[in-house]
């Protein structure tokens, strides 16, 4: 029968998840963690990985996750399939219930819940996804020197995975729907000084097209108006930059700021309600890169046992 209560309940797998259970298991706290929807997170979905070290000639997102995995089952974690989808932390031991209807206490609960990247909506994108289409320029970049690549956005997002991608790619395309950039006006004036980058203002992408990876864009100008003109740009390289969307709706209780960011306190992991950690992406709207989220999940799993062991 599985124990349904423990020291360390880990919600999200991801490298700030599987480090955390890495280090939560060798501090005997006996780590539970779900891995939600997609075990392993958003590297799941990326085809190769060049910046995590230790991997001087890359590796696969899936390879690199099944590793971080094995790691943390080493050293005796419970990782476990499913989702949590309802928690309370109104009092002690910390509870939430699974999917399944199960209800689980813990000390401490370390959040791992990742951040997902906003896209456009189009079957496309789904398609040539890793065969050309990124939400992460500086995961990505590197893939696109001496490249043609388009950013989609106009806010600063968009513009900073612009002005990075600019410094590999040979031209950087920024369509944005309206007929202005949203970002900051230091922003805006980096992107305007950039030669090698050209923004198509009140354009809509409605199509991508590649035989086998991704060839263009399929692109609308001025749509529903007298002016509307539809056009094609070839392009190597399709990047999101339209935001992410951190995944919080089943903590409400934890205070997040305006863009739905777990807030942690004290220069730690250590979130509004004591005993509740957050690490990754969740609580990272800045960064985002695997080695940081990593960073973050051995943090949260010290912060934790800090915690036991000053309460118990």
């Amino acid at each position: 029968m599985q124990e349904n209560n423990t020291k360390c309940l880990i919600i999200g797998s991801g490298p700030a998840g599987y480090t955390a259970a890495i280090y939560a298991s060798r501090a005997n706290l006996s780590p539970i963690l779900f891995e939600g929807h997609t075990p392993g997170g958003q590297l799941t979905t990326t085809s190769e990985v060049e910046n995590f070290p230790g991997y001087p000639n890359g590796v696969t997102g899936p390879e690199l996750m099944a590793d971080l995995r094995k790691q943390a089952e080493r050293f005796g974690a419970d990782i476990r399939p499913g989702n949590i989808v309802e928690v309370d932390f109104s009092g002690k031991p910390l509870k939430v219930r699974t999917e399944s209807g199960e209800t689980l206490t813990a000390q401490t609960v370390i959040i791992a819940t990742g951040a997902t990247a906003l896209y456009l909506g189009l079957p496309d994108e789904e398609k040539y996804k890793g065969l050309g289409v990124s939400a992460c320029a500086t995961c990505d970049g590197f893939f696109y020197r001496k490249r043609t690549v388009a950013v989609v956005g106009g806010g600063d997002t968009a513009c900073e995975e612009a002005m990075y991608l600019s410094n590999l790619a040979s031209k950087v395309y920024m369509i944005v729907r309206k007929p202005y950039l949203r970002a900051s006006k230091v922003m805006q004036q980096r992107v305007a000084e950039k030669e090698n980058i050209e923004i198509l203002f009140n354009t809509n992408t409605v199509g991508l097209f590649g035989e086998e990876y991704l060839e263009g864009a399929h692109l609308v100008e001025h749509v529903g108006t007298a002016d509307e003109r539809r056009f094609d740009i070839a392009i190597d390289g399709f990047f999101l930059g339209i935001g992410h969307k951190p995944e919080t709706d089943v903590f409400p209780g934890i205070e997040r700021d305006e863009h739905g960011y777990v807030k942690t306190f004290g220069g730690t992991t250590a979130t509004s309600v004591p005993g509740v950690f957050a690490a990754g992406d969740v609580a990272d709207p800045r960064y985002r890169q695997a080695i940081s989220a990593a960073g973050m999940g051995c943090r949260a799993a010290l912060d934790a046992e800090a915690y036991i062991l000053e309460n118990s």
